[in-house]
């Protein structure tokens, strides 16, 4: 209790200054002038030491960050023209593709019809070799026919006449005619049936 006198009787006001001579807030006019001393030596080793050093220091950060931001713009750019190459790229890419299509469907037009003709010359020529053997076999068989024919009707006119037509030209004979009226009969029938038909 003592202790509370005695700083209650330190702080009371006097008339004079209005408080005591040991005010807490006010310092001492030597303490002040020690006080502004080292405060203008901090502030000049500050200024002096420090203060570069962190303008030094934020520079760098500015000129990093600046140039980050100078590098990624460029890099934007370059991905924005590679972009815009790539884009051309491929447009020229599929118009070429296109046009590689349509050469083969061209291409692949012409060589059927290439082939076709090809077949189609092959089938005549093969119908033509086909016509032409049917032609010769036709001509073969007649020739074979009419010596055949010939013999049997010779041994057949020999046994209905009870004489022998062994003579060569005698018998030739009797063939040639037999076989001319024969042909002469067939066109005749076959006159007659054009006939009715048209």
């Amino acid at each position: 209790m003592n202790a509370l006198l005695i700083l209650a009787a330190e702080t009371e006001p006097t008339q004079a200054t209005g408080w005591g001579t040991k005010a807490p807030i006010i310092p001492h006019p030597g303490e002040l002038i020690i006080g502004l001393i080292f405060f203008g030596i901090v502030y000049w080793a500050v200024a002096k030491y420090v203060v570069p050093q962190f303008e030094k220091m934020y520079a760098e950060r500015t000129a990093a960050i600046e140039g980050g931001i100078e590098k990624a713009k460029e890099a934007q750019e370059e991905a924005a023209s590679a972009l815009a190459e790539y884009k051309e790229q491929l447009s020229h890419a599929r118009a070429e593709a296109a046009k590689i299509r349509e050469d083969a469907r061209a291409q692949g037009a012409q060589i059927i019809a290439e082939m076709r003709e090809q077949a189609q010359a092959e089938a005549s020529r093969i119908t033509a070799a086909a016509s032409q053997q049917i032609a010769a076999e036709r001509q073969q068989a007649i020739v074979q026919l009419r010596s055949d024919v010939g013999t049997l009707a010779t041994d057949l006119a020999s046994r209905i006449v009870g004489e022998s037509l062994a003579d060569d030209a005698r018998q030739s004979r009797v063939v040639d005619r037999f076989l001319d009226e024969l042909e002469a009969s067939e066109s005749a029938v076959a006159g007659q049936s054009s006939g009715q038909v048209s």
